[in-house]
């Protein structure tokens, strides 16, 4: 059983960076109906995504911008994240408060962010290419629309979605990084500005 601090902080010094064991743990699936300690926390890690990339509140509350975050990130293993992806403008493009999210297809075609990924728990820079599925589908739990749902994604979305659940595995992004050629160019795969 898990306890945490339901009034946790989450900032750039309480996420679990990838020197801690703790990042390369799996995570549990999340009994449902949701707990009230669980959807408080699920929704502190989306007010940090989205806090994160308004730069007075970041530099104030000492954040790092993020697209998302997932519970192990702060030492809970539960399959839980969060996930924000804004416009240039700010405006969300879309938002997920995802519970025992779950990849339940995903296409042969490979895509990759062109200028490689980051992570809230890596304060290395590693560079390289990460390859993953074009396109996914999703079903998880939508603590925001308390309901179960499908989600289809492509391109950007479905990267960020892949690198968030890897997260469940005790994956980190550079572990998919070609070790002997890190820029390889996979053929036929998309280049995602």
């Amino acid at each position: 059983m898990w306890y945490y601090n339901i009034a946790m902080l989450i900032n750039n010094d309480t996420i679990i960076k990838d020197d801690n064991p703790l990042i390369r743990r799996k995570s549990e699936d999340v009994v449902l109906p949701l707990k009230d300690e669980d959807r408080d926390l699920l929704m502190q890690m989306l007010k940090y995504v989205d806090d994160s990339t308004v730069p007075e509140i970041a530099e104030k509350e000492n954040l790092r911008p993020a697209v998302g975050i997932s519970a192990i990130q702060i030492g809970v293993p539960k399959k839980m994240t969060a996930i924000i992806i804004k416009d240039d403008e700010g405006n969300k493009l879309c938002e997920y408060a995802l519970v025992n999210p779950k990849i339940i297809s995903n296409s042969v075609e490979k895509a990759c962010l062109s200028s490689g990924e980051g992570c809230l728990s890596v304060v290395e820079e590693h560079e390289g290419l990460v390859y993953r599925s074009l396109r996914v589908k999703v079903k998880a739990y939508d603590a925001l629309k308390d309901e179960n749902i499908i989600i289809k994604a492509e391109g950007y979305l479905a990267i960020v979605l892949q690198h968030e659940l890897d997260h469940f595995k005790g994956i980190l992004f550079y572990d998919r990084i070609n070790k002997e050629n890190p820029y390889f160019q996979l053929p036929d795969s998309t280049l995602i500005d």
